[in-house]
């Protein structure tokens, strides 16, 4: 039997690295904070000026905007320590998929947004209350545009599809980026400036339409279905972070298959095969092949070489003849 983790150069010498942040990380960090600071000034003015003008909707805007910036801060601080991190060799496969585990933890606060608008929109519904709609209707404008503007800043500019074809050079650093990864966690950030957005543009058409007709009860009626919109926002990216931290291959992902097709074309097989993500456009692969004539490990290293996302490899072979003889003694052989 021979065994061989792909070879990588790194700053550290000849062993190997495990970075596996994903592409733009730095870049995304950076717009992240962009984002907050944007939101963190509008919260002051909205609070001042609420304060100075005896506003509550303005000064209720505020702290909701200082609860927006709270989750923001879950995003930037998981890129941080990641970055901070990236070459620490007790995390076993790198920090790539910290930002998986704060993006689940941001799917778990927009569900629990969800379930507050939901709650508020109910009792707005039993006992209904005055509207000063001309105020609150300058509000979710003023709330609006700076969702949007952070919304323009966060949006990923990348089109993620799977994963690259093209010829690729396993002798790279590991901690190259890959593209064709999917950053779940400026996709959190994303779909809670998504989500603010969506409200403001729900209470404009309510507050709008209710000034008009005097129809108070389609405020807290939109409050309700921003609620639902939130929570099936909220549910796919606690699926889609989920089951990178749990080692789950998707339905869709042919990475498995194509290492399958590349190995077994010339008669050898896979007896075991482990494939799961390591951050944004990263995986790891553990692959064990039976063959009857057993050929160098680059041979096979080569084979795999056209796999862009694949940064991590790990090659077991074994001649036909050992594998018989070992499953012939073991206790559990049919």
């Amino acid at each position: 039997m021979t065994t061989e983790d792909v070879p990588a150069t790194s700053e550290h010498g000849g062993s190997h690295s495990h970075v596996f942040l994903g592409e733009g990380h730095r870049r995304n960090e950076r717009r992240v904070w962009l984002v907050i600071a944007l939101t963190v000034s509008m919260m002051v003015i909205e609070i001042v000026a609420g304060t100075i003008y005896g506003s509550m909707a303005l000064i209720a805007d505020g702290l909701h905007m200082s609860t927006h910036a709270a989750a923001m801060l879950i995003t930037v601080g998981a890129y941080f320590f990641a970055r901070k991190h990236a070459q620490n060799r007790r995390f076993t496969f790198g920090t790539g998929k910290l930002g998986d585990l704060a993006a689940f933890a941001s799917a778990v606060i927009l569900a629990l947004v969800a379930l507050l608008i939901a709650y508020e929109s109910f009792l707005r519904l039993a006992s209904p209350v005055p509207i000063s709609f001309g105020q609150a209707i300058a509000v979710a404008f003023v709330g609006l545009a700076v969702n949007l503007a952070s919304a323009w800043l966060l949006k990923d500019d990348h089109h993620h599809h799977g994963h690259d074809h093209g010829h690729h050079d396993h002798g790279h650093d590991h901690g190259a980026p890959h593209a064709g990864g999917r950053d779940n966690n400026l996709r959190a950030a994303y779909l809670h400036v998504l989500a603010d957005a969506l409200t403001s543009v729900l209470a404009i058409a309510a507050l709008g339409l209710g000034s008009l007709y005097g129809w108070i009860w389609l405020d807290p009626v939109m409050g309700i279905v921003g609620a639902l919109v939130i929570a099936r926002w909220s549910w796919g990216l606690v699926r889609d972070a989920g089951t990178v931290l749990l080692d789950y291959v998707p339905e869709g992902e042919d990475l498995p298959d194509e290492i399958r097709e590349a190995i077994e074309a010339d008669g050898d097989r896979i007896t075991d095969l482990h494939v799961w993500q390591v951050g944004p456009g990263h995986h790891a692969a553990i692959v064990s092949i039976a063959t009857a004539c057993p050929r160098p490990l680059e041979t096979y290293r080569a084979k795999l070489a056209h796999i862009h996302d694949l940064s991590h490899l790990t090659v077991e072979v074994d001649a036909l003849e050992a594998v018989g003889a070992a499953a012939a003694t073991s206790p559990g052989w049919r």
